[in-house]
């Protein structure tokens, strides 16, 4: 299917501020490569035309002015395939073609100027495709669909194309909130490091759902056990493991609360630990968490705030994979909807949603504090980081 994500909407305000000098820090890892830095966005607001691309200094923690890399339609998630060659971009709409789907593409993306041309895109399955990940191997792309909650698995060509899904799945079910959790809504599929599960957050029915992953046929079947429940009304939406496999968490988006497991690689299985508040206990306004990150490090865990507009900070136990709350440090944004770690650990980059910002900040590797840098730029509506080292 050709050009599922090619709509523009206006234009996107383009200005940078460069970092505070007094702030700037030589990074004590040499020889760390510079990085690419891709935004997904949404696109309906007319401050974005797509996906965008800058350039992260690895010594400083500087971000480069953004610049267009590829026309799309509210390309909200992306992935980059192991090989750093190809970009695969969710299409999150409800209706595609009349049909009610969205869609994922896949790009290729040019290594001396950033830039994404558009290989293919195929319908996703499902209404809200939220997020994309790319399975250990890179032969598969999983796709999670938030309106239809439902997963799918599109095989990699050798040209980095998307063939029709090998595997589907519709979710079925509901939970305790009768706005929310009226049905099933699929929020994230992430990949463990073995490649033989894959797991989805559901948020419509408070569960991890655990797939067997045949990555040779671009299968999905149901794991046994297959889920594992998490507090009821929590809305589990995204999912990150400990770099030691032994430990997950999952942030629980409508109750404010970040949930720590304990995996079993053999069997695919899940035992919640603990599940504790995201929030400052003096906060009463009204919240909801978006993303959840593991330091490279093993040591600490992140959560993002849509309300109190902060990161979380937990510093991780070594031996029971629990957490103790650090903290909170402000976006300087309205919605961060996402953020990431570049490979070093060196730098976080919150990508505020509302208010079209993306924020660079130094992470303490002794602590897991967060410091604003004083680099900012701006791009419409970010809701998704994603690193390829230069």
């Amino acid at each position: 299917m050709k050009a599922i994500c090619f709509l523009l909407f206006g234009l996107l305000s383009v200005t940078a501020h460069a970092a505070d000098p007094q702030n700037d820090a030589k990074t004590d890892k040499p020889n760390m490569p510079n990085q690419r830095v891709y935004f997904g966005t949404y696109t309906g607001d007319g401050q974005s035309q797509g996906i965008y691309v800058c350039e992260l200094d690895a010594a400083t923690g500087n971000l480069s002015p953004p610049r267009l890399a590829a026309e799309a339609v509210n390309p909200s998630f992306l992935e980059i395939h192991p090989n750093r060659q190809w970009v695969y971009a969710v299409g999150e709409v409800s209706d595609l073609g009349g049909k009610k789907t969205g869609g994922v593409s896949a790009f290729k993306l040019d290594p001396k100027t950033g830039k994404l041309t558009l290989l293919n895109g195929q319908p996703s399955g499902g209404g809200g495709p939220c997020h994309v990940t790319v399975d250990r191997l890179g032969k598969n792309a999983l796709v999670a669909n938030y309106g239809g909650g439902s997963v799918a698995c599109f095989p990699i060509g050798e040209d980095g194309s998307l063939a029709p899904a090998g595997s589907f799945v519709q979710h079925e079910g509901s939970s305790v909130d009768p706005q929310r959790q009226e049905g099933p809504h699929a929020h994230s599929i992430n990949v463990t490091a073995d490649n033989r599960f894959a797991i989805a957050a559901d948020l419509g029915l408070d569960k991890l759902l655990v797939y067997r992953l045949d990555a040779e046929h671009g299968r999905l079947t149901p794991n046994d056990p297959p889920s594992v429940s998490l507090p009821s009304g929590g809305g589990p939406r995204h999912f990150a493991f400990h770099p030691g496999g032994v430990w997950a968490y999952c942030n629980n988006e409508m109750t404010s609360t970040v949930s720590a497991l304990k995996y079993d690689a053999a069997r695919g299985a899940f035992t919640v630990l603990q599940t504790i508040s995201t929030l400052p206990k003096d906060f009463a306004g009204e919240n909801s968490t978006a993303e959840v990150r593991v330091h490279p490090s093993g040591k600490f865990v992140y959560v993002s705030n849509r309300g109190h507009d902060s990161i979380a900070m937990f510093a991780i136990d070594g031996q029971t994979g629990q957490l103790t709350p650090l903290g909170h440090e402000s976006t300087r944004g309205k919605a961060p909807r996402n953020f990431n770690l570049d490979p070093s650990g060196r730098w976080l980059l919150a990508a505020n949603q509302d208010s079209g910002n993306v924020v660079v900040f130094q992470v303490d590797e002794q602590t897991g504090r967060l410091a604003a840098t004083g680099s900012e730029i701006k791009v419409g509506s970010p809701v998704c980081v994603r690193f390829v080292a230069i």
